[in-house]
């Protein structure tokens, strides 16, 4: 056997062994289902988890007290 038929026999075993996909087309749409996740992650996305807060304030009182730390801050920006 030479490798065009050895590619033939392999085709047409993967076309045996695999069956057409049936109904490809879509149920529903899933646009209005997508905008409901966007919109849903757009309103959580404005509260801010309390640990945010608490590192903000430590990071503020740091610059405060330590203000040569400024420029390190802004280097590993």
């Amino acid at each position: 056997m030479n490798d065009k038929e050895n590619d033939l026999e392999i085709k047409e075993l993967l076309r045996q062994a695999i069956a057409p996909v049936k109904n490809t087309e879509l149920r529903r749409d899933l646009w209005p289902q997508m905008l409901r996740k966007l919109d849903e992650q757009a309103a959580s996305a404005i509260n801010v988890p309390w640990f945010d807060w608490a590192l903000a304030a430590i990071l503020s009182a740091v610059l405060l007290l330590f203000p040569g730390a400024i420029p390190a801050l802004l280097y590993h920006l």
